[in-house]
């Protein structure tokens, strides 16, 4: 199945014309403002700092540290390029295990002691990238991503998982060989994790950090305690277990940090997994009623809002006003999470045009942000707009449906966007994200992660080689 490529849009008629095709109510402004009044230009106050502008730099994960959780020099020109985006909220700039047996792969970064200093570093680079930049770092907000991989970790070799599991999954046990009880966590695994969150938060402190973001998406840990239901004991079962975890993390922090910001990142609906059909699109893994997907309705491809509303009333409670909008997983059903025309090695043809995956989650933000117009909201699943993505972007904050617009995939490519549009530049479309998928193939694989196919940089890595002949067989030209 093809779908029109978002390049071949030149005008608004056209891009209206295929909204209207697909039945998408996706608002976007024919006419980028600019200025200090235009909507993306325009600041905001949180409980951990002033931000300057709309843009937001979503975390990115490059597999290219250390074997003991150090930034190399990929690392840091990553970083760079953050600074140097114009965007003025850094959401956690990198998913950082808060202890080894947490990493997604065995080069992610580490935050404890032998690494405070590290970190403390790369935060400066990108504090005083921007500053020259831009003349000023004041309403600069950056924050620091914690995480622990939970299911997906593979900890010291890249061809190895090693999951820890909140619950045993019908589904996704046998595909990341969760097969056994062993890799499940225990209540006191657990107690021991959230005192190893709120020791990793006083080092961010340390090392500079206004805030930290404690995970909650994407199938990682956090997220998965939240679809629990059939957990026993203190982490599962009912709302107020489920979300323990987290309630436990930001108390531990309240108390010996209080100075730190929180923030949280969270897959506000998931859906089934999905895997190849006999075509090689998406179908999902299981037919019939689906129970382990937080935000979902029971179908396995649908969505309540119930209880991620009832999660952000507990933000509320817990005095957090910074959140950052997802859904589902990038393992298991990208294409509702990350919407592309072209898979990773590891993935499926998408089972629908990727623009419905956009508006999907800009519509679920927009009801979280009505709910809660207090909340600063981040949107994401920008990135597959392209020469759109300002436009819509404009449109979503000037309407009120979501605070920030963040970009992820987008920013490896073309850091300079967000300072691109808010200096009414016109875009360089050699250097917008196509969706190659190459930053996903590439870690699935074992290689660093960048834009191989527009990053000039990149393009002229060894693994770009190793890459083709991974690829599926699509073009990296328009």
């Amino acid at each position: 199945m093809s779908y029109p490529r978002v390049s071949t849009f030149k005008t608004a008629e056209q891009f209206r014309g295929r909204l209207q095709q697909l039945g998408l109510d996706l608002p976007f402004d024919e006419t980028l403002q600019i200025g200090a009044q235009a909507p993306l230009a325009t600041s905001l106050q949180s409980r951990c700092g002033r931000i300057g502008n709309r843009w937001c730099i979503l975390p990115m994960e490059g597999w290219d540290g250390t074997t003991d959780g150090r930034p190399t020099e990929l690392t840091e020109r990553r970083w760079r390029n953050f600074g140097l985006s114009g965007a003025k909220l850094m959401w956690g700039c990198e998913a950082v295990a808060v202890r080894p047996d947490g990493r997604a792969n065995p080069c992610q970064l580490v935050l404890n002691q032998q690494t405070l200093g590290d970190l403390a570093a790369l935060r400066e680079l990108l504090v005083q990238t921007h500053l020259q930049r831009f003349g000023t770092a004041d309403d600069l907000l950056v924050g620091l991503q914690l995480t622990h991989s939970g299911r997906f970790a593979r900890p010291f070799e890249k061809a190895r998982m090693q999951p820890r599991t909140a619950y045993r999954h019908p589904l996704l046990d046998r595909r990341f060989g969760a097969d056994t009880d062993e890799c499940l966590l225990s209540d006191d695994d657990l107690q021991q994790l959230t005192e190893d969150f709120v020791r990793a938060s006083r080092l961010a402190w340390q090392a500079g950090f206004a805030w930290v973001d404690i995970k909650h998406c994407h199938g990682y840990l956090g997220h998965e305690l939240l679809s629990g239901y059939d957990r026993p004991g203190r982490y599962g079962g009912s709302f107020e277990n489920r979300t323990r975890f987290l309630r436990e993390i930001v108390a531990g922090v309240r108390a010996e940090v209080p100075g730190l910001g929180i923030g949280v990142r969270l897959s506000i609906f998931d859906y089934v997994p999905f895997q190849p059909g006999a075509d090689g699109i998406g179908v999902p893994a299981a037919a019939g009623a689906y129970s382990q997907a937080f935000g979902g309705d029971g179908s396995g491809q649908g969505i309540d809002l119930q209880e991620p509303v009832r999660f952000g009333q507990l933000l509320r409670e817990l005095g957090i006003d910074l959140l950052c909008s997802t859904c589902g997983s990038p393992y298991y059903n990208p294409h509702i999470q990350r919407p592309a025309l072209f898979p990773p090695s590891d993935g499926y043809q998408p089972p629908e045009d990727p623009l419905c995956g956009v508006a999907r989650q800009i519509r679920a933000t927009a009801e979280l942000k009505r709910q809660f117009p207090d909340l600063i909201v981040v949107g994401s699943g920008y990135s597959y707009l392209q020469e759109w993505l300002p436009a819509v972007g404009q449109a979503v904050v000037r309407r009120g449906m979501a605070d920030s617009i963040g970009l992820g995939r987008m920013v490896l490519s073309y850091p300079e966007l967000p300072a691109d549009s808010l200096n009414g530049q016109i875009l360089q479309r050699r250097k917008i994200c196509r969706t190659f998928s190459d930053c996903t193939t590439g870690p699935r694989n074992g290689l660093v992660s960048g834009c191989y196919p527009l990053d000039p940089f990149y393009r002229e890595r060894p693994e770009r080689a190793v890459l083709a002949a991974l690829k599926t067989g699509h073009e990296e030209t328009e």
